[in-house]
């Protein structure tokens, strides 16, 4: 019943036969693809847009699966197309590769739906994210680790797919030891970027979100790549450094394993001022500020000078960016306490005029 039926179609010419396949391959792979969306295609029971493992499927692997279907189609269709023996094997290995490259692009989509589905399971948009920091970190590098691995798989598949390549492949065996030995002087920064990669991902010196202060400044962790690491620094610049610096050099990481943390206000004030009433004034600036944590509340003389004594008042917390604009509020506030009930305790130039007026005849 088959033959008779392409029997029919013998009469063609051979061009309009294989177009006509190419056109069906194309067809029934689209189509599939859409039978594919409708299965999994829902929407959620309140009519609001919702994450799930569906829609990221459908976003992640839609373009990959438009390239794949056809030509997984294709390639079963080649076969009953009616190309010239000279140009066969050629065809066929052109569609080989790309089948070979759309399935590696199916690939790379299931690894970022994995993604998506993690970063949905652990969200970082809460007070205590200390886990959710950790998993994402790795994720990050775990993610990339992945599609640089099926990239570089798919390149070996291709090319040793061509028989001259495997012949070149062996000849070139002989010189390995010799080539690994040179790459390896070549590239020793790069691979001691990739294993400080592997290193910060599995023991965390630092984690996505963390809050550094490196090279002097003061900001948090953006991104992690396989060679990078890139700061936002606080005024919305971007400090980017390689890798292997978290892991040779000395930093300040504020969030290692809690985000609260003590900040400091020094005043600087004369000898003369009501310790007492200043420390009320401060528990009260604290106990009224809601970016206080209830944690610490001290107020000390630090140290003393011939003219001024240090006054530091010492508070607490839940994260750096709450300690940075709490301390500003209570500086404010103690500085306008002062104004107000003590300004004589302001630092001051003292004078001791020594003699009486001088008397003339």
């Amino acid at each position: 019943m088959p033959d008779q039926f392409l029997s029919q179609f013998d009469h063609f010419p051979d061009f309009v036969w294989d177009g006509l396949l190419a056109g069906v391959a194309i067809v029934l792979g689209l189509l599939l693809k859409w039978v594919l969306s409708l299965v999994l295609r829902k929407k959620p029971a309140d009519g609001k847009p919702a994450w799930s493992v569906t829609r990221s499927i459908l976003s992640r692997l839609g373009k990959p699966f438009s390239y794949f279907l056809p030509l997984l189609t294709l390639n079963f269709l080649l076969p009953l197309m009616k190309v010239r023996a000279s140009v066969y094997p050629a065809l066929n290995k052109t569609v080989e590769i790309l089948l070979a490259v759309s399935f590696a692009n199916v690939l790379i989509g299931l690894v970022k739906v994995f993604e998506d589905y993690v970063y949905h399971s652990f969200d970082i948009n809460k007070a205590d994210n200390l886990k959710e920091r950790k998993i994402r970190t790795q994720l990050q590098f775990i993610r990339r680790l992945a599609i640089s691995v099926i990239i570089i798989l798919t390149a070996c598949v291709i090319l040793l797919s061509f028989n001259n390549l495997r012949k070149l492949g062996a000849g070139l065996l002989t010189g390995v030891g010799v080539g690994g030995i040179i790459i390896g002087f070549a590239a020793q920064k790069s691979l001691g970027n990739l294993l400080a990669g592997f290193q910060i991902a599995f023991t965390q010196p630092i984690r996505i979100d963390d809050v550094l202060v490196v090279e002097g400044e003061w900001g948090r962790v953006e991104e992690i790549t396989l060679t990078y690491v890139v700061l936002n620094i606080w005024d919305q610049r971007r400090l980017i450094l390689p890798i292997n610096y978290f892991v040779e050099k000395p930093f300040q990481n504020w969030t290692r394993n809690t985000a609260d943390i003590m900040g400091t206000v020094f005043l600087y004030l004369d000898y003369t001022v009501p310790l007492d009433a200043l420390r009320k004034e401060f528990t009260r600036l604290l106990e009224i500020n809601p970016l206080w944590d209830k944690r610490v509340n001290v107020l000390q003389v630090t140290n003393t000078s011939e003219r001024t004594i240090e006054v530091r008042a010492l508070m607490s917390a839940s994260s750096s960016g709450n300690a940075f604009d709490l301390r500003c509020d209570i500086r404010e506030g103690l500085i306008k306490y002062v104004q107000v009930h003590f300004p004589e305790s302001f630092p001051v130039t003292r004078a001791i005029v020594e003699g009486g007026p001088v008397k003339t005849n």
